[in-house]
């Protein structure tokens, strides 16, 4: 088993901590970090919102959410010792008010000690707060932010959002967090690539036909309509996590796995690709919105009864994007996302081209090219997909089937998620794992390309049941290319 080494000790403030965020990912993120001996006894975790309660209000808040109904006297200990840690401080997103004095008390020790500011917070306020943060003079030496995506909704208030962060805390204490990045499988992406001879040389348009990247849920906007219904599909997921992961498959080789090496790489992917136009928006680009259908055996609602009225919002996009360099030249990488779809799944499969001469016989069987199936969730894991002769006698029969590499049949540990990862790569200073500023603009300038597009005319919103995989817009897109979607599952 990997061995899980401490980090230093810290102080973090936890803005928003009443939210959903805070409640199912942040503090059991922070607690079972805590019960595999990674956070040490000096550190301590301030938590603070607008909502009047006492620390031992928020802390039993919060033991519903980690130990449920079903928590061992072992698992309870464990919380009362990491309870110790915790305090809640009411206070003003804004930065007035007695809180904020609060705040810095509880904040009075070693000015050179590492302290987190976490902004569980809407990005609108995102310059308020650090400006706030600023003004009560609560940045030390070591301080550093941690922003949740979006940052912005489109170019422009992104990088305003940038400017106004950046005008307190310098680029290197930012850590801008997509939970994907944190995801074990995706961190395994790199070693894939750059720690095996035996793909690398293939990894290119030379070798690759083309690329798919799925992101799919099987729910609806739920909670979060009122948010999504702003944002749709391509700002809340493409803008941001299906776009790292291009860069991420894409990228150049780094001269090592340095924050900036790793960054500087990506940026370049975004950089060559190719922007949409309307006229290309009408065949690479597919906008969809679910109505009701069937999720697990029951029957759901459609998208516009969710929010309550007619709405152009997509909860679908399918695109199919070009990056314009020497090594992708060619490559489709075609991306979708959406909500209820028929399953739950994220997966980048990489189709390796055609043997270039056939030497088996007709009837044993069809041809299939090689692929590389990269699953992120439900179940994360490595599958190479291979012809093999099908054993037996009775002549040549080809039978497709994977190497199969299970974290959860390989790896019998229990690992950290990918938030457990993240908040302690902020705490060692790793910025490997988030996003810089100029990736997010440049991620943006990109993605408003493709809303200017909408706006000039390729605005078409395709229906789909809820239960499906999209509209079958997006299966014809491919088909023109003599493609199909791929399920990695099967």
């Amino acid at each position: 088993m990997a061995e899980l080494l401490p980090v230093e000790p810290f102080d973090m403030v936890i803005f928003g901590a009443t939210g959903d965020l805070a409640r199912r990912k942040l503090i059991p993120a922070l607690f079972h970090r805590w019960c595999d001996g990674q956070i040490p006894e000096p550190s301590r975790i301030i938590t603070t919102a607008r909502e009047e309660m006492s620390t031992e209000d928020f802390l039993a808040r919060a033991a519903e959410t980690v130990n449920g109904n079903g928590a061992n006297s072992e698992r309870q200990a464990r919380w009362a010792e990491f309870s110790r840690l915790v305090t809640y401080v009411r206070a003003d997103a804004d930065g007035e008010g007695e809180g904020w004095t609060a705040l810095k008390e509880a904040l009075n020790g070693d000015p050179t000690k590492i302290r987190v500011f976490y902004l569980a917070l809407p990005p609108s306020v995102y310059g308020p707060v650090c400006a706030a943060i600023d003004r009560h003079g609560l940045v030390t030496p070591r301080a550093r932010i941690v922003l949740e995506k979006p940052i912005g909704h489109n170019f422009h208030s992104a990088r305003a959002i940038n400017e106004a962060v950046g005008a307190v805390f310098d680029e290197s204490a930012i850590f801008r967090i997509d939970h994907y990045l944190g995801k074990e499988t995706v961190q395994n992406l790199l070693v894939l690539r750059f720690a095996n001879m035996l793909l690398e040389p293939v990894w290119n348009a030379n070798g690759i036909d083309h690329v798919q990247i799925t992101v799919a849920e099987s729910l609806g906007a739920g909670e979060r309509a009122g948010y999504y219904d702003r944002a749709g599909a391509l700002r809340d997921m493409v803008q941001n996590h299906l776009l790292q992961l291009m860069c991420l498959v894409a990228m150049e080789p780094p001269h090592s796995l340095d924050g900036d090496a790793v960054r500087a790489e990506k940026l370049k992917v975004l950089r060559a690709l190719r922007l949409v136009r309307a006229e290309g928006a009408k065949k690479d680009v597919v906008r969809g919105q679910y109505t009701a259908g069937v999720i697990g055996g029951s029957p759901v609602p459609g998208y516009a009864e969710e929010v309550g009225g007619t709405t152009k919002t997509e909860t679908f996009v399918a695109i199919r994007a070009h990056i314009d360099n020497w090594r992708w030249a060619g490559v489709p990488f075609y991306m979708r996302t959406g909500k209820r779809m028929s399953a739950r799944r994220s997966e980048i499969i990489i189709t390796f081209k055609p043997v270039p001469h056939d030497i088996i016989q007709a009837d044993a069987g069809v041809l299939q090219p090689n692929r590389l199936v990269i699953r992120l969730q439900p179940d994360e894991g490595v599958k190479l997909m291979m012809m093999t002769k099908d054993p037996g006698p009775g002549g040549m029969r080809l039978r497709y089937v994977p190497l199969n590499l299970s974290y959860a049949e390989a790896f019998e540990e229990d690992y950290p998620d990918a938030y457990e990862r993240l908040l302690m790569a902020v705490v060692r200073g790793n910025l490997a794992l988030f996003m810089r500023r100029d990736e997010v603009e440049a991620a943006w300038r990109w993605t408003d390309g493709v809303i200017q597009a909408w706006q000039d005319g390729a605005n078409t919103l395709h229906a789909y049941a809820a239960g499906t995989d999209g509209p079958q817009q997006s299966a014809l897109m491919l088909g023109r290319d003599d493609r199909e979607w791929f399920d990695g599952h099967d």
